[in-house]
């Protein structure tokens, strides 16, 4: 019950990784905002499921982070319950890849928009709500692909480099109000986009890993409990890698 009586953020949660923190977050005590794109019937069941285990209150948000407009009203109905935030976890993102050179401009607009300006909108008013209590852990989920320059990852990449950026600058910002930063950088991970992936370069990346294996969502999760809870209580403005060793 690492989380207990605390009340967190998370984003994208209604799959894959976001899907796990949810999960792990209310096993160890947190009342959660659960946001995802789209509401949908196999979405309120999760939660409904998770809730009946967990006993903690779960309450879904729905808004598209392609939609500025959408998005203030997700904030406006977080801070509206006047419950003090104590953890945000931007999960969401979408991934895409293609070479440098056969990149639209197109491509790396919308990968940036949803994968940082999105973020940095959502982060900006929920950080200012969070600094009046004092206190807080902020979790950006990143990609390995903002550390290594792969073929194919440039505007994904360069996406969660900014990310990565943005997380130092903010924690020495944020230092003085309480609120911890740090982002999570997960190599390959067995996710939907684990499967739209190309098998060769996945098995590449999973070669090139000590552990010879990709991560499960649960591992990734679990880091993110790590670095909400009190046990990281002096861990700021990291890029944590969980990429089971990976050697590029």
């Amino acid at each position: 019950m690492l989380l207990k009586d605390k009340t967190a953020i998370i984003t994208g949660c209604n799959r894959g990784i976001g899907k796990s923190m949810l999960e792990v977050f209310s096993k160890n005590g947190a009342n959660i905002f659960a946001c995802a794109r789209k509401e949908s019937d196999k979405f309120y069941k999760i939660i409904n499921k998770i809730e009946k285990k967990t006993k903690v209150s779960i309450t879904p948000v729905f808004f598209d982070f392609s939609d500025n407009a959408q998005i203030k009203t997700g904030i406006k109905n977080i801070i509206s319950s006047k419950k003090q935030i104590d953890i945000l976890v931007n999960n969401a993102g979408i991934a895409k890849g293609s070479v440098f050179q056969m990149t639209s401009l197109n491509e790396l607009e919308e990968i940036f928009k949803i994968n940082f300006f999105s973020q940095m909108l959502f982060t900006q008013a929920i950080s200012r709500y969070m600094s009046r209590f004092k206190t807080g852990s902020i979790i950006n989920i990143s990609s390995m692909s903002g550390i290594f320059g792969d073929p194919g990852t440039i505007s994904y990449g360069s996406s969660k480099a900014a990310l990565n950026f943005a997380t130092k600058t903010i924690a020495n910002e944020l230092g003085k109000s309480n609120i911890r930063v740090n982002a999570i950088a997960p190599s390959i991970t067995k996710t939907d986009m684990f499967d739209q992936m190309d098998i060769k370069a996945r098995e590449l990346i999973v070669d090139s890993t000590a552990l010879k294996r990709p991560a499960d969502p649960f591992e990734i999760a679990n880091v993110a409990l790590f670095l909400a809870s009190s046990l990281s209580s002096f861990i700021t403005g990291q890029v944590l890698r969980v990429d089971g060793g990976l050697r590029l």
